[in-house]
């Protein structure tokens, strides 16, 4: 009898699966133009009419710096607030950037925020309560039909399921954007406890904004966007007031209120608040993925960013110096990359060490394709995980900032250009999920990241090299000198046999 009852269960569970809302009714919107006068605008003007065509960037490698950035714009915004991520984290960063975005709500400003569903496990409710306010929208991409056990619509739906927004994006009255690496939560603004990321945005005023707004007005418009109250459902009659005790009891939490104080005294902040942030002006063209490729069955590959940034990047010349967390080559980009290091070009990659990683089954689909690469004189280095470091003042590169996992994705070509934004990589972003970012035509920023390969980034990993055996052997440098391990630092016999299983199985391109 009890296996009847789980069947029907099972099968009502799976028919929900199979059954998304329509997308009848929905009101199609796009970034508001007249913006000119607000104080961003000001703000960004006479710079902008003194660089036509370019666009001011400012890096922000360090996470408290990222996040008062955030705050600070959702505090100075007056006519609207576009936000594009892929996870939402309902921690102590996630409410804190709510209710700055909540406040900006109550002082009239349209609010579009659009979230890939893959990362709003646990939020329904408080994603209901936003969007119940009347100048909050909030949109769910790609979404769960089944809201619980999230899990069993994979039985039933994987293909599309599994492919997945990966944007991430800040828009502040269509005047000044943050386009990077970083999610919200807490490991990637260095807040709380845990692992934190080392990760990369950028600040970007004039030109590329309007870039920016328009990528998000493409994914806002999809097939892909569902309004989130035909999935989360009407919020209960007391959600406002819960919310508003939610935001009140996160600002008292002791975690939150000390990063708060810190926030409120950096650098970065001060000039924010000044009007006197530094940007470096340069030519900058936003790279995105249609969001075709989402719902795409067929391969087509001119919804792709990677076809637009292969195209942009071209064939470098000289250097090629690469800093992605999860790197995945694959078989034919294994072998491009080996034939441009051949070719000459001094190629230098950046990743996780197996001890660093937040993914550990991604590292199956790196690890097999180490020798080849080393074979073809590509420089690899891996990333210590060094969270000793994390109480302390922490030094800041192109590549993020020196504690925790990394995260950030970037690239440099020939010391010229720079690549900022989401891409990973690997196949899951080439093939499956969408990817955006900004190419910087700027040898000034670039160098930046040149000069982290030479200096911080030897520091802070491990050099993998091969033997005259042709073995791997992982080479720390130390006070004392050079610390050579024989074996990769941190992984046990057990790990080490299930790494090389994963290894042989043909996965790379889930990864």
């Amino acid at each position: 009898m009890w296996h009847r009852s789980v069947t029907a269960v099972l099968a009502t569970l799976l028919a929900g699966c199979a059954s998304l809302p329509s997308l009848e009714g929905r009101t199609p919107t796009t970034a508001l133009a007249a913006t000119d006068g607000t104080q961003l605008g000001r703000l960004v003007a006479a710079r902008a009419a003194a660089n036509p065509s370019k666009t001011g960037i400012h890096p922000l490698p360090d996470g408290r710096d990222a996040f008062a950035a955030r705050v600070l714009l959702a505090n100075a915004a007056e006519k609207s607030l576009d936000l594009q991520y892929y996870i939402w984290h309902g921690d102590q960063i996630g409410y804190l950037l709510f209710e700055a975005v909540w406040r900006a709500a109550q002082r009239g400003v349209r609010v579009r925020l659009l979230l890939d569903d893959g990362g709003t496990s646990g939020l329904d409710d408080t994603l209901a309560a936003l969007d119940a306010h009347a100048n909050i929208e909030v949109r769910l991409y790609n979404p769960f039909p089944v809201r619980g056990a999230r899990g069993i619509n994979f039985l039933s739906d994987f293909s599309r399921l599994n492919h997945r927004m990966h944007n991430k994006s800040f828009t502040a009255d269509n005047q000044v954007a943050i386009v990077g690496g970083r999610n919200v939560g807490n490991e990637y603004y260095a807040a709380g406890g845990g692992v934190w990321f080392q990760d990369l945005d950028v600040i970007a005023v004039g030109a590329a904004v309007r870039e920016v707004s328009k990528a998000f007005d493409l994914y806002w418009n999809s097939e892909s966007a569902y309004p989130a109250a035909s999935l989360v459902g009407a919020p209960a009659p007391d959600a406002a007031q819960a919310l508003a005790a939610k935001f009140a009891a996160t600002r008292a939490d002791p975690v939150s209120a000390s990063y708060i104080e810190a926030i409120r005294v950096t650098p970065l902040a001060r000039q924010i608040a000044a009007g006197e942030l530094q940007a470096e002006w340069a030519t900058a063209r936003v790279l995105r993925d249609d969001p075709a490729k989402t719902l795409d069955t067929t391969g087509r590959t001119d919804v792709l960013l990677l076809s637009s940034l292969l195209d942009a990047v071209g064939s470098p010349e000289r250097s090629f110096d690469l800093v992605s967390p999860y790197f995945v080559p694959g078989k034919k980009g294994t072998q491009s990359l080996a034939a441009l290091a051949r070719s000459g070009t001094r190629l230098r990659v950046l990743t996780n060490s197996y001890a660093a990683t937040d993914v550990s089954v991604v590292h199956s689909g790196y690890a097999k394709r180490r020798k080849d690469l080393l074979a073809a004189g590509v420089v690899m280095y891996e990333l210590k995980p060094d969270v000793a470091m994390r109480g302390r003042e922490q030094e800041r590169s192109m590549s993020g900032s020196s504690s925790g996992s990394l995260h950030a994705k970037t690239f440099a070509i020939d010391g010229r250009r720079l690549f900022v934004g989401s891409f990973n990589f690997d196949e899951r972003s080439a093939r499956l999920n969408t990817e955006m970012g900004l190419l910087i035509d700027s040898p000034r920023l670039a160098a930046q990241l040149v000069h982290a390969f030479e200096t911080t980034i030897p520091a802070g990993a491990y050099q993998v090299r091969l033997t005259a055996d042709g073995d791997l052997e992982w080479i720390e440098r130390t006070p004392a000198g050079e610390k050579v391990y024989a074996s990769e630092p941190g992984m046990g016999l057990l790990m080490r046999g299930w790494v090389g299983f994963l290894s042989l199985l043909a996965i790379d391109w889930m990864l």
